[in-house]
């Protein structure tokens, strides 16, 4: 059997594992021991969805069987949220100056700029949806007194009235929106992210 983690094959000794699932469930015990858990399996270069998962639990391990899993720690999640505070901090600063770049026709800066606050918001949610299988972070996340869940309902309808104010080419609301709505809410996010 080849066993590989995050991309490196590693050496193990089957002791009592007869099964894809036994092996599994020793994995995740030794995982759930360091503070990691297991985000993607890929079972003879087939991506293993949760639908597939009873299927091939009982799956018996022969010499070809190759299996393959990345996995995520707690520490990973913590280490990238603190990457992204500074990050978060800069754009909330830089959103500040966005109505200037607008009026002074720095259309390209202004562009740049909404393609990192795009960039940045798909970044942070991937990482607050990690660390959701680490309940102990998880329920830590409340920005303005609000749930995760709460707060990105409230702004995603802000995201949606900038979103049209940039297919209209309202410069005045793109530039309103992004120092009076995305701009504060960002310090807000970053501010969760220091008390993590």
């Amino acid at each position: 059997m080849e066993f590989y983690v995050n991309n490196e094959k590693l050496d193990i000794v089957l002791e009592d594992e007869k099964t894809v699932g036994d092996v599994l469930k020793s994995f995740e015990s030794e995982c759930e021991k360091n503070n990691a858990t297991t985000i993607h399996i890929v079972l003879d270069g087939k991506n293993i969805g949760a639908d597939d998962f009873d299927s091939i639990f009982s799956e018996p391990l022969t010499d070809t069987t190759k299996l393959e899993l990345t996995i995520v720690t707690k520490n990973e999640i913590l280490s990238s949220f603190q990457n992204q505070k500074t990050e978060c901090e800069a754009l909330s600063k830089e959103l500040q100056e966005l109505p200037v770049k607008l009026q002074s026709g720095k259309d390209s800066e202004a562009t740049q700029l909404i393609s990192k606050l795009a960039d940045f918001i798909e970044k942070f949610c991937h990482t607050a949806t990690l660390s959701a299988l680490f309940a102990d972070i998880y329920e830590k996340i409340t920005i303005d007194g609000k749930t995760i869940n709460d707060f990105f309902q409230d702004f995603s309808q802000i995201l949606n009235d900038f979103e049209q104010a940039i297919a209209s080419k309202d410069t005045v609301l793109m530039g309103d929106l992004a120092e009076y709505e995305i701009s504060p809410r960002l310090l807000s996010i970053a501010q969760t992210i220091k008390e993590l």
